[in-house]
């Protein structure tokens, strides 16, 4: 495998790795899948050709987030960095540029059941997740909210990811902030990804 990314993902990524405890919970929740109040506004959309990445999906960017596409290649051994359990990362959205440390990643994967695949995406050492079901861009999603240990410290960060069934596989969008304050910051941006989502 060869991996050809920007260098803000392996040190984002190297500082977002995940160190949490084990969790074995299995609240779902459904809820519709209405705009959030505080949801940031699009200035852009990402994921059709010529907007920053390609992807099975479009949605919207907020302001002053920068597109990037993660290009997965052979022979490469930083490639696992672009992995994330049955998912290969295909883009990362910058917020340095509006002011926060972190990314709205974007992973595709295999055709899979919903929960299936996103709990292997967080992976055994999330923290208390909470799955909500709901139709996200017209296809069934699901989100998960939950905790990770950093590794930095001994201190416990918010974390947050949404999968789509595409109808060709899934792709999952994470929010990969560096503390909870930041994903606080940052989550209109998630929201923003979520509600305005199309498959393509």
């Amino acid at each position: 495998m060869k991996i050809l990314c920007s260098t803000t993902l392996l040190s984002a990524l190297a500082v977002l790795a995940l160190t949490g405890c084990d969790s074995s919970s299995d609240e779902v929740m459904t809820t519709p899948a209405t705009a959030a109040p505080d949801a940031a506004a699009a200035t852009a959309k990402v994921g059709a050709a010529g907007s920053g990445c390609e992807l099975p999906v479009s949605f919207g960017v907020a302001d002053g987030w920068k597109p990037k596409q993660v290009t997965v290649e052979a022979g490469d051994p930083l490639a696992a960095l672009a992995k994330k359990g049955p998912f290969t990362m295909a883009c990362e959205i910058d917020a340095k540029p509006a002011g926060n440390i972190g990314f709205l990643r974007v992973w595709t994967g295999e055709q899979a059941e919903l929960k299936a695949g996103l709990t292997a995406f967080i992976g055994d050492k999330a923290q208390d997740p909470t799955f909500t079901e709901a139709q996200i861009g017209g296809k069934p999603g699901l989100s998960v909210d939950y905790q990770q240990k950093s590794q930095l410290d001994d201190s416990v960060e918010k974390e947050s990811a949404f999968a789509v069934d595409t109808g060709k596989g899934l792709v999952v969008v994470s929010l990969d902030s560096f503390d909870s304050g930041e994903h606080a910051e940052m989550l209109p941006a998630y929201q923003l990804a979520r509600n305005s989502l199309a498959v393509n």
